[in-house]
């Protein structure tokens, strides 16, 4: 028979070959039993060297999509008949995903655009202008000094020793979270120190409790593990203790800087959530996602710090202080979770990337992250300064600001007949990017707002920003 196979130009002649008979047997347009045209007479008919046709055969043959027979001729090997088809337009045997996967959301944070908006004010968002990269650049050195000794093997999946030492001893000295090197497990950010806690905490239909608005990369961990979830109020003190559901398994909470509100749980209803949950059997996550940048009054005590029954799972971020790229989070859990949290770690990825671990390792025990801190604070500082500035004078007319006073973003609550939809997506000035905050709540929003993120923008494009939004806004009136 003739074999129709057709060549663009004379690169990998034997792999054009071999694709085009390949896809031909296995999509049935070569059936099984079918005799083959010889070597010679196909590398004639295709202009190309018999020993090209001899390679792509003899492929083939090892492979299982031919068979030889002495003497005979080459074959369509008869056991792909079994292969499995479907028609295109059937869903009833196509792998299938659970139900909740077809609910989740694509994008479960903040939009991101390919081309910035000149004047962002994205949350989340970090200044790696002002990050010490050439610092940065001998702590890899050394990393990858270091990664060059001995034989190439699995590490801890709890983390490299020396980044664990370095992160409990910042925690103990800036956070007031005492705790033992072995205690730090390492993860790829906060997102999957959350996933690990939920796999070993929860099991399907389990009732998790969140903040009400709240983090909904959290909401979709706790989700996609089976639990039933439900979003608890809050109020200027933060959650509101008594509203939570007496069969929650799990609590997740962002007490030092509510996301993305922004005020701090008070001690009071720390103390009452702690008892709640011992009284419970419960587990609280305690996300400090951006409590480092504290600008007003003395900083409130984790919930870590007050935990003498073992129920809170610290959980902590590089992604605010550094830059969300570096994808390095860490959980510190009760000791009775440790172990199990370290095999679904092991279970998920093994361990996270060792170079990268020694690299922060070094940057933090040579004094270098502190210093970068210190220095970031002051800009933050500035920038925060500015928008309140904004916001509480000639702005004031149209926004009612809640100060934090801690992090790298604040909300503001729209006043008069204001809504999202005439200020997000560029809709009120194509070059600046404002975000709502409904998207935050699980049910019905209580009240629009904007979310005004100023990590990533400095303090004169804000004051542009906000100029150049009260001259759209005095249009709008």
């Amino acid at each position: 028979m003739e074999i129709h196979v057709t060549l663009h130009g004379r690169d990998d002649l034997s792999g054009q070959i071999y694709r085009q008979l390949r896809s031909g047997i296995v999509e049935g347009r070569l059936v099984a039993g079918e005799r083959l045209p010889s070597t010679r007479d196909l590398a004639t008919q295709l202009g190309v060297s018999r020993k090209t046709t001899l390679d792509v055969f003899e492929r083939l043959i090892s492979e299982g999509y031919l068979r030889s027979r002495p003497g005979d001729g080459t074959f369509v090997a008869e056991g792909l008949i079994r292969v499995p088809t479907h028609p295109a337009d059937s869903m009833k045997h196509q792998a299938r995903m659970q139900a909740i996967w077809s609910s989740m959301p694509v994008q479960l944070s903040m939009p991101r655009h390919d081309v910035p908006y000149p004047f962002d004010f994205l949350g989340g968002v970090t200044d790696k202008r002002l990050f010490p990269f050439d610092t940065w650049r001998r702590c890899i050195n050394h990393a990858v000094r270091l990664q060059a000794r001995g034989r190439g093997q699995y590490r801890d999946p709890a983390g490299e020793q020396e980044l664990r030492l370095a992160v409990s001893r910042y925690l103990a000295f800036s956070r007031a979270v005492a705790s033992n090197w072995q205690d730090v497990i390492v993860t790829h950010g906060a997102q999957q120190a959350i996933d690990l806690i939920a796999r070993v905490v929860l099991r399907p239909g389990d009732v998790v409790a969140v903040e009400e608005p709240g983090y909904p990369p959290a909401r979709a961990a706790f989700a996609a593990a089976g639990a039933k979830i439900i979003g608890v109020s809050v109020d200027d003190q933060g959650l509101i203790v008594e509203q939570l559901p007496r069969k929650a398994r799990l609590v997740y909470v962002t007490p030092s800087h509510q996301f993305p509100l922004g005020m701090p749980m008070s001690l009071e209803r720390r103390v009452a959530l702690l008892e709640w949950a011992q009284r419970q059997g419960a587990v609280i996550i305690e996300d400090d996602y951006d409590g480092e940048f504290r600008f007003e009054g003395r900083p409130v005590e984790p919930l870590k710090s007050l935990d003498r029954a073992g129920l809170v799972a610290y959980v902590g971020t590089f992604s605010k202080t550094i830059f969300p790229e570096l994808r390095v989070g860490y959980v510190v859990p009760p000791a009775s979770l440790n172990e199990a949290i370290q095999k679904a770690k092991q279970i998920s990825d093994w361990h996270s990337c060792s170079l990268t671990q020694a690299a922060l390792a070094k940057f933090m025990l040579d004094g270098d992250f502190a210093k970068h801190l210190r220095r970031m604070h002051k800009h933050y500082e500035d920038r925060r300064r500015t928008l309140v500035s904004s916001l509480q004078n000639e702005l004031a007319e149209w926004f009612e600001p809640r100060i934090p006073a801690a992090g790298i973003h604040m909300t503001a609550r729209l006043k008069g007949s204001l809504k999202e939809k005439h200020l997000t997506g560029g809709a009120l000035d194509p070059s600046i990017g404002l975000y709502g905050i409904s998207g935050f709540y699980m049910n019905r929003p209580t009240h629009e707002g904007l979310i005004f993120g100023y990590g990533g923008i400095e303090s004169d494009d804000i004051g542009i920003a906000m100029k150049k939004i009260r001259m759209r806004l005095l249009k709008m009136a």
